[in-house]
């Protein structure tokens, strides 16, 4: 695609946006260079909200204006790692994607700064670097032990055994945990469900006792942390 018929889409979209979600937006700015993750090079940033606020002594779109700016360049780089890529819908979940920023913005609220901070404890994991290993419940809430961030999903769970089992996409799997020295915190990758999303984790948390929670809590003592992968055995009904 294009940086003119990009443009033209994300014009588009902008459209598509009732007017009653705009108070406070100056511009929607397409950038043709693309941009990278400060903390992760090879990560690749499609949109952000600049946000600035006047002193006042209430808040709303007379005092909060921002920008939201696509990068085209970043769309491109995407666009050619990922042969199913798809440029429509992208463009428009990044646009009502930064389009919320702004709007927490007004409403002070910080429910997608959580989810931000997440991703890059998320981003940390995936690059070997130390990160909190209770980031994934800064994501979504779905119920019954799960969360979404993002395109990857996550299911806690407590000393269930060496065998696992979960529901997926109304099926029910069966994993056995492949980590055999007992951590605080258990990441298992699954594969081999149906209808896999970016990211399917099984996290396994240890429960303490009190007693132990304290003490390790006195010494400043970080959670272990062990990861391991698993393919799940799908079970027939009633099994």
């Amino acid at each position: 695609m294009t940086f003119a018929e990009f443009e033209a889409l994300a014009e588009r979209d902008w459209e598509r946006i009732p007017d009653t979600f705009k108070p406070g937006i100056d511009a929607l700015v397409i950038v043709r260079d693309a941009r990278t993750e400060d903390r992760s090079p090879g990560t690749f940033t499609l949109g952000e909200c600049v946000t600035e606020s006047w002193p006042s002594d209430f808040g709303g779109p007379e005092t909060i204006r921002s920008e939201l700016i696509l990068y085209y360049g970043s769309f491109r780089r995407l666009a050619a790692q990922d042969e199913d890529f798809d440029w429509e819908e992208e463009t428009w979940e990044t646009i009502t994607h930064e389009l919320k920023h702004h709007l927490e913005s007004l409403a002070a609220e910080d429910d997608l700064e959580d989810v931000d901070a997440a991703m890059e404890q998320h981003f940390r994991r995936h690059d070997g670097e130390p990160f909190d290993p209770f980031y994934f419940r800064g994501g979504e809430p779905l119920g019954d032990g799960w969360y979404r961030l993002e395109d990857a999903f996550f299911f806690e769970t407590e000393e269930p055994g060496t065998e696992i089992t979960f529901a997926w996409d109304g099926t029910s799997y069966r994993i056995v945990e492949p980590i055999e020295s007992p951590a605080d915190v258990n990441f298992i990758t699954v594969d081999g469900v149906d209808s896999p999303p970016g990211e399917l984790c099984v996290v396994v948390v240890r429960s303490r006792s009190l007693r132990s929670r304290l003490g390790a809590l006195l010494r400043r003592e970080q959670a272990t942390v062990v990861e391991g992968n698993a393919r799940a055995e799908r079970l027939k009904d009633g099994c």
